[in-house]
């Protein structure tokens, strides 16, 4: 069977190498060069070497939008996996009704960004209403509400990775365990932990990623008012690249700077995490 499998390796592996190649690498091999541009359309563009880089970085708002992006990337991820986390626990006790609960609490998760972005929008303008108030009167109401839209979202998702890898501790290691002496804490630290590790890893990259590329909940929420104090970098890259003249190729070149970020935040994430899964 591995003879066979490796015999026509190639043929198997064709389409998705073509299609990756077609959909991924050429379109981004573009991007990269279009970045050292000035250019309108991608057929008048014109090299200018780092000139497009130079500008973003000396762009104040570009700045700002990576500082604020991530300082929500950290908050995020810390709430939503130590909440997902607290939520898996209880789900995996004998409580009455945990499938319902599970299906409640993974349902925001279906829902498009720019729909949620709109709904929490409303709900928070009303919350503030009485304070003559809304959500883009401060940078401080946008950016929890950001927060609790991305909580309220990513809650539910990441609660199910970790229940399927809470589920999957042998009872016999929580029960040896418990026969050594030892706390809840000391069973949650020693034995829980290093079991889900891969679960942690999961969820540790989905929130980064997620948190850190957000888009359609800030264009809806927020759209980065006020004053363009709660745009983060996706609609910072969006707002350039379409809303200001003649600086598409600086849009290009924050895109490529902005996914060298992600692509590092999340390989050094995955290398730390997955270094503790051998260990464990």
């Amino acid at each position: 069977m591995d003879k066979v499998i490796k015999k026509h390796f190639a043929l198997f592996a064709l389409p998705t190498l073509l299609a990756f190649t077609l959909a991924f690498l050429i379109p981004f091999g573009m991007g990269v060069y279009l970045s050292f541009c000035k250019f309108k359309t991608v057929n008048n563009a014109k090299f200018i070497g780092i000139n497009n880089y130079a500008r973003a970085f000396s762009d104040s708002n570009f700045i700002n939008a990576l500082k604020f992006t991530a300082l929500f990337t950290i908050v995020s991820v810390v709430t939503i996996n130590i909440i997902a986390f607290i939520f898996a626990m209880l789900l995996t006790k004998s409580i009455k009704g945990t499938n319902g609960f599970r299906t409640v609490f993974f349902m925001p998760n279906l829902i498009g960004g720019i729909v949620l972005g709109y709904i929490w929008n409303m709900i928070i303008n009303g919350i503030l209403l009485p304070f003559n108030a809304t959500i883009t009167t401060d940078a401080t109401y946008g950016f929890w509400g950001l927060v609790v839209l991305m909580n309220w979202q990513m809650i539910g998702y990441m609660m199910i990775i970790y229940i399927s890898g809470i589920q999957n501790i042998s009872p016999d290691l929580l029960e040896a365990a418990e026969i050594d002496g030892a706390t809840i804490w000391q069973k949650l630290i020693h034995v829980t932990f290093p079991q889900i590790m891969p679960s942690i890893t999961i969820c540790l990259f989905l929130t980064l990623t997620n948190s850190f590329r957000l888009f359609d909940q800030n264009y809806a929420l927020t759209a980065g008012a006020p004053g363009k104090e709660t745009q983060m970098l996706a609609l910072d890259i969006y707002n350039t690249f379409y809303g200001r003249v003649g600086w598409q190729g600086v849009g290009q070149a924050k895109a490529v700077v902005f996914s060298i970020i992600v692509a590092a935040i999340a390989l050094t994430q995955l290398y730390l995490t997955r270094s503790k899964e051998v260990e464990s």
